[in-house]
Parts: structure tokens; sequence; C-alpha cells
């Protein structure tokens, strides 16, 4: 958790595309969402040791609501890409 801005990351997604898809799920669910990333991973297109993962993070009070809507989909057998849903964050 981030304790200057108050959000969890919930998931992290191996880019930016991926991160939109999920951040967009979350939203439609009435989740508010962000993403934090490296800009040098967006601008070279890199996605090698860390650099492209985009986190997808939302208000601490929230975290627990989005992990069960990322969980549904999860078991709805409805593959995320790279399926790095974080449980312990």
């Amino acid at each position: 958790m981030s304790k200057e801005t108050g959000l969890t990351t919930v998931y992290i997604a191996s880019g930016k595309l991926e991160a939109e898809i999920v951040k967009g799920r979350l939203e439609s669910e009435g989740v508010p969402a962000m993403l934090r990333y490296e800009t040098a991973g967006l601008i070279y297109g890199l996605t090698f040791d860390g650099l492209g993962q985009v986190e997808i993070q939302v208000p601490s009070s929230l975290a627990q609501h989005a992990r069960e809507i990322l969980a549904v989909v999860e078991n709805e057998d409805i593959k995320l890409p790279g399926q790095a849903l974080n449980k312990e964050l």
C-alpha cells in the first residue's frame, strides 16, 4: 500500500494494454482505478525485468472488493494476460 496516496496495488500487468483492460473491468464494477508505471517502459515498449510492468491501484478501502472482482474473472476462466493477480499487496 502506498501510504502517501491511500492506494493499494491489486494487480500487476505486464504492459499498458493489459492494465487498461483490468482497469476497465474494475471501473465497470464501480471501483475507481489508476495505473502506476515507469515511463521508460512505455516509451521504449520494453517489458524486461519489471520495466514495462503496470500496477493497477485502487483506493485502499476498496482493495478487497477489487480483488474479489478480479478473482471472479479468474474463476470464470477468463484469462487475464499474465495472471498477475496480487493477493498480498
